[in-house]
């Protein structure tokens, strides 16, 4: 992942957030160690992003669309209410495979359940209601994602779609498809009556997304 921040503040921020405790380490380094695209690990600041939004909203069922080692899937269980359940979906049997070894191992092995197979399709037959969704899956599908879990979003729900700025490449229209399609997603959310949205420049980008107030 390209830097977007100035030289030492990536850095700066990890050091002065509370650290991962040693199972998440242990994904962290399992996860280095043994896949492709590493980067795409969300890492201790964001994961205590993610924490910090599943404490304060107390969801009851959270939505994980892009599962990968299981690392932000573990992060936000954490931080769930003893009630409260995560339902990660991941398209690829091998990280699948880790992600639900590395949540076997974990203290909450029971708040968490890993569903394979391409998102759109899973989405299609999961009812919801869902209180809180973190979206970190093929950036083409983002858009067509957002339609599909909006009607099964509880009343305070709230998204947090990852990779938003897409190492500050958005600003820059270079017919990449990823590219183009986040700054679709990005430019659909803002003009959105339905919907309410900020874009934290956490890491590569995090929008937090939920219904307009009526």
């Amino acid at each position: 992942m390209k830097p977007i921040t100035l030289p030492g503040i990536d850095e700066y921020a990890e050091a002065h957030t509370t650290p991962d405790p040693a199972f998440m380490r242990l994904v962290s380094e399992n996860t280095w160690q043994s896949l492709s695209d590493p980067q795409m690990i969300s890492g201790p600041p964001q994961a205590r992003f993610l924490q910090m939004l599943v404490y304060a909203l107390r969801p009851r069922q959270v939505l994980e669309i892009g599962t990968f080692s299981g690392y932000s899937a573990l992060a936000m269980a954490a931080a769930l209410p003893p009630d409260g359940h995560v339902l990660t979906c991941e398209i690829d049997g091998r990280h699948a495979a880790m992600a639900r070894d590395h949540i076997a191992s974990s203290p909450y092995a029971g708040r968490i359940t890993v569903e394979v197979g391409p998102a759109l399709e899973t989405l299609d037959r999961l009812p919801g209601p869902f209180d809180f969704v973190f979206m970190d899956a093929a950036k083409q599908e983002y858009l067509a994602c957002l339609e599909a879990v909006l009607p099964k979003l509880s009343d305070h729900a709230m998204i947090a779609a990852d990779n938003t700025l897409w190492n500050g490449e958005v600003l820059y229209d270079d017919g990449d498809a990823d590219v183009v399609a986040l700054r679709a997603f990005n430019d659909a959310v803002v003009a959105d009556p339905r919907l309410e949205c900020v874009l934290v420049t956490l890491r590569d980008g995090v929008t937090l997304i939920r219904r307009a107030a009526r």
